[in-house]
């Protein structure tokens, strides 16, 4: 495995090493001691997440006030675009946002570690997507931001008209006020 640097050095793609011949491939999705090695520090996973969408899907952009969780994110079948935003107030990158292809061809993994929102839009016919997370979802604590904050001014693909569910499609414009330290 190695990793690819972002505009936010905390943000990570990560692209594992690929063993294929004319059986198929295989490749390690995951191992904590090179993982610790590859981010600079030890990530203890307690939940993992599979997902499947159908095309202009649109989930996010979702954090957690308490309880923050870092995500390791990868597409099993299909291709997105992944998205995630610096919400940490003190952070030279705040408010700033990182966007990475993600699909089953490339094999990408993007870790976003806490203190980030993190969102989809599935680009193909239909994604699935699996992510590892650092704590337990707990809907209580659980904050959206809207997909097409003007202030974030996130440049989703065009193309594709976003779906999004009722949660998300009532979420907030801003909401910068329960962002993390």
């Amino acid at each position: 495995m190695k990793t690819v640097d972002t505009d936010i050095p905390e943000v990570k793609i990560i692209e594992p090493t690929i063993f294929e011949d004319a059986r198929g491939f295989f490749f390690e999705s995951f191992n904590e001691k090179v993982f610790s090695e590859l981010i600079g520090s030890n990530v203890f996973f307690v939940q993992d997440n599979h997902s499947c969408s159908v095309q202009g899907i649109l989930r996010g952009m979702h954090y957690q006030v308490q309880k923050p969780q870092g995500k390791l994110v990868r597409v099993i079948n299909g291709s997105i675009c992944d998205v995630v935003v610096d919400l940490r107030k003190k952070s030279n990158t705040y408010l700033k946002y990182v966007m990475v292809r993600l699909s089953s061809r490339n094999k990408r993994m993007l870790w976003a570690p806490e203190g980030f929102a993190h969102g989809f839009m599935v680009l193909s016919e239909n994604a699935e997507v699996l992510y590892k997370a650092t704590d337990y979802w707990a809907p209580e604590f659980e904050r959206i931001i809207a997909w097409n904050d003007p202030d974030l001014n996130i440049k989703w693909p065009s193309g594709l008209k976003p779906v999004l569910s009722e949660k998300d499609s009532k979420a907030n414009l801003v909401r910068y006020s329960e962002v993390f330290e």
